[in-house]
């Protein structure tokens, strides 16, 4: 679709406002959208080894995961309203608070981290695609993989390796660029896949000796002391660790939340992750704990809990089960890269170059920087210790929420200019100083140094979870003391 042909430099087909009658989202697709976002390895792995690696209290760890949920429900509605009132992903909507050159680079940093996110996690799915295609080479000519050719390695990768990136990368990039509403339709089918395969995936489990299985989960699920004093630090520190989870999430949540019918199903769909964390936290704790009893029946020598859903396929021996379980493991991480990087940085990337980038050029461009970041990640990446440095930029994304919303409620009292928002003319209402407003910026850079420091301060290490919200309430508390009346 060309771009249209208007008198605004800043508008673009992709970041105007969404029409009333593209507004088809409702709670059952932000169930879905939550629901990938909880389903991935990570999130598996995270909430599996809270309940079972630490010496926590059962209930302590299930009313700490609630709590996180609710501090995400809190601040998903807060920014996600005025998209879903006035139609505008996240990058425009900065441009009220930050003006249009604020927003453009500030807007850029969550490009800059989902990119990179996004070429780590195509890596790793391209290891679930490369194993398939080994489980099929495997199966047809099981001396075939000793042959010459899968021995030679470039760049730590041999030429399987090399064709599932390839392949993981032109998937995602004609996937992905084809629009909003194909996209709901790929999250909504990838959360139901999922979800189908976590239901397969216990079963399995539970079925492979139902009386053991079934006692193991009984026995963990600990509710003595609960309302022990010392409880109260390990509850919060849950509760940081799973708000910490999503909170990548909550700052581009109006890149979605803008098709969203209406406020109600906006609030209902939210709600709606509390019940995705308690049905993916039952599957994921009970096929850990029952994988627990079942191998260490089987072998002598494990000494340790699985908690990683492709480290117990693979001691399950069973390349049925373990193709069956890659397929979900691949669905469900290709939907989270979908939603948690991909899309946010799409529409990051056309916010900085409006009149130059389009949907398909913008995720082109993704594709293309994704795949330097996967297939230099293992040897180079990765061996510098590059992730800190992401989560520097990403203590942005606190103080830039913290300075949105006072904006928007304390400060605009929930009124914008649709007009203004793609003007970069001197009369614009967020014209402010050439295009920046110095006040905004300087909350959000005082609430960075402090979301920062948990990340380079040894001292303040122990706050890290707690670090977007920290960088939230400075940015908010300086950016409502200068900006108001």
């Amino acid at each position: 679709m060309n771009q249209p042909k208007v008198k605004y430099s800043l508008s673009n087909w992709d970041l105007v406002t969404v029409n009333p009658n593209y507004k088809t989202w409702d709670w059952k697709d932000i169930f879905c959208f939550w629901g990938v976002n909880v389903q991935s390895i990570i999130g598996f792995s995270l909430i599996a080894s809270l309940y079972t690696i630490y010496s926590l209290n059962t209930f302590v760890v299930f009313f700490g995961t609630i709590l996180g949920s609710l501090l995400v429900y809190l601040f998903s509605n807060l920014i996600g309203k005025p998209s879903q009132k006035f139609g505008l992903p996240f990058a425009v909507l900065l441009r009220s608070s930050l003006g249009f050159r604020g927003a453009k680079f500030f807007g850029l940093i969550r490009s800059i981290v989902g990119i990179f996110m996004f070429g780590i996690q195509t890596y790793f799915l391209s290891k679930a695609i490369g194993y398939l295609i080994r489980i099929l080479i495997f199966s047809i000519d099981n001396s075939a993989l000793d042959q010459e050719i899968f021995l030679i390695f470039l760049l730590g990768l041999n030429i399987i390796d090399w064709i599932s990136f390839i392949l993981v990368i032109i998937f995602q990039a004609l996937m992905f660029s084809v629009g909003i509403q194909f996209n709901k339709k790929l999250i909504n089918i990838s959360a139901v896949i999922v979800y189908t395969g976590m239901i397969l995936f216990f079963f399995s489990v539970f079925l492979s000796d139902v009386k053991i299985t079934s006692k193991a989960f009984i026995e963990i699920l600990n509710y003595k002391n609960f309302f022990n004093i010392n409880n109260i630090a390990p509850l919060l520190t849950v509760a940081g660790t799973i708000f910490a989870y999503f909170s990548i999430i909550i700052i581009s949540f109006g890149d979605f939340s803008r098709y969203v019918k209406d406020e109600k199903n906006l609030e209902k769909g939210n709600l709606s992750l509390i019940l995705n964390l308690v049905i993916f936290s039952f599957f994921a704790v009970f096929i850990v704990i029952g994988s627990d009893v079942f191998l260490n029946q089987k072998f002598e020598d494990i000494n340790r809990i699985f908690t990683n859903p492709t480290d117990i396929i693979g001691k399950f021996d069973n390349l049925q089960i373990t193709t069956i379980v890659l397929f979900f493991i691949i669905v469900g991480s290709a939907s989270t890269n979908l939603v948690a990087n991909f899309i946010p940085s799409q529409y990051s990337l056309i916010n900085f170059m409006p009149t130059l980038l389009t949907l398909k050029s913008a995720s082109y461009t993704i594709s293309i920087i994704g795949f330097v970041i996967g297939i230099f990640w293992l040897t180079f990446l990765s061996q510098i210790g590059i992730l800190p440095l992401i989560d520097t930029f990403g203590s942005f994304f606190g103080p830039i929420f913290g300075v949105i919303i006072i904006d928007y409620y304390l400060i605009k009292e929930s009124n914008l200019s649709n007009k203004d928002l793609y003007s970069a003319d001197n009369n614009s209402i967020y014209y402010y100083s050439n295009g920046w407003h110095i006040k905004a910026i300087y909350s959000l850079s005082l609430g960075f140094i402090f979301s920062a420091s948990t990340i380079w301060n040894v001292n303040l290490m122990f706050l890290q979870s707690y670090a977007w919200i920290i960088g939230a309430i400075i940015s908010s508390l300086t950016y409502y003391l200068l900006a108001k009346k």
